[in-house]
């Protein structure tokens, strides 16, 4: 395996896996990149949006719904592999759920750094993608720990010194947190009102002038548009089919108005030139074609 690029994101529920960077992960498994998905909790506390799906047979049987659903949408995604780290969901602050203590937000940081360690140290990814350290649109106890892992995951997995149960130190070369463009959002809500539609979007997403954090790596998923949708409408529980936000535009319009996918470089152990257009660059092997 030395010699194939990897590729590893870390996510807080299932779902998350398919809103965000799924047409990245579909264009690099494409290309032979080896991808692995670590999906932190069981996403049990998550709202049923989808009215079809809210029965009392699916609310008892909640956690192995979303397990179903995460497996599907993980295909059709192409990640070779998936990594549970066995927590909760935590559930919003202040929610019963989020006192309990098997739930991702109660697990000592260390504890949970170190198992996200042992899967980095295992896989040997080059380069890992997770969340920013800006929660302030979704603050999200599980997506906040999500970051907190893979930011200390990212510095200890090398070190030899930290968590010798873990397996063989290995160093990742580059972490990524992904990025919702403001320019993605600004032509949505245009397309939207051109074609005489009630955007999804309210003056708090058009708040300031410039993108809130910097991109500095942009992918182009054009051959890829359609991943996100199509992973997305598998779990059924927490996807509406019937949302403005995610299908509200036909989707031969979607796909074209903005075929991109945003991340800031967060960390890097090699040298690329900024703005990039490939996670890879300056890893120093090649990305198939």
């Amino acid at each position: 395996m030395k010699d194939r690029l990897c590729l590893l994101t870390v996510h807080a529920h299932p779902d998350d896996e398919a809103s965000k960077g799924a047409g990245t992960v579909a264009k690099y498994h494409a290309a032979g990149v080896r991808t692995v998905l670590v999906t932190c909790t069981g996403g049990e506390e998550g709202d049923i949006l989808n009215p079809a799906m809210d029965t009392p047979e699916v609310r008892a049987d909640i956690a192995a719904v979303r397990a179903r659903e995460l497996a599907a949408a993980a295909s059709i995604i192409g990640y070779d592999e998936v990594e549970l780290l066995g927590y909760r969901d935590s559930g919003m602050p202040g929610t019963e759920a989020n006192s309990r203590p098997d739930s991702f937000a109660a697990a000592p940081l260390e504890e949970a750094t170190g198992k996200l360690v042992e899967i980095i140290r295992r896989v040997r990814p080059h380069v890992i993608v997770a969340y920013g350290d800006d929660h302030s649109r979704y603050p999200h106890p599980d997506h906040i720990r999500a970051h907190e892992i893979a930011r200390d995951a990212f510095e200890a997995a090398g070190d030899g010194s930290r968590f010798l149960e873990a397996g063989e130190a290995f160093w990742p070369l580059k972490l990524y947190y992904t990025l919702w463009s403001r320019q993605r959002v600004v032509e949505m809500h245009e397309k939207f009102r051109e074609l005489g539609m009630e955007s999804p979007f309210n003056e708090d997403w058009f708040e300031g002038d410039d993108e809130p954090e910097p991109i500095t790596t942009t992918i182009d998923v054009s051959d890829f548009a359609d991943v996100r949708r199509e992973a997305l409408l598998v779990h059924a529980t927490q996807i509406d089919p019937t949302s403005k936000f995610w299908f509200g535009l036909p989707p031969e319009v979607a796909r074209e108005i903005y075929p991109f996918e945003d991340y800031q470089l967060a960390r890097s152990r090699v040298e690329s030139e900024i703005p990039e257009s490939d996670l890879f660059a300056g890893v120093g092997l090649e990305v198939r074609t």
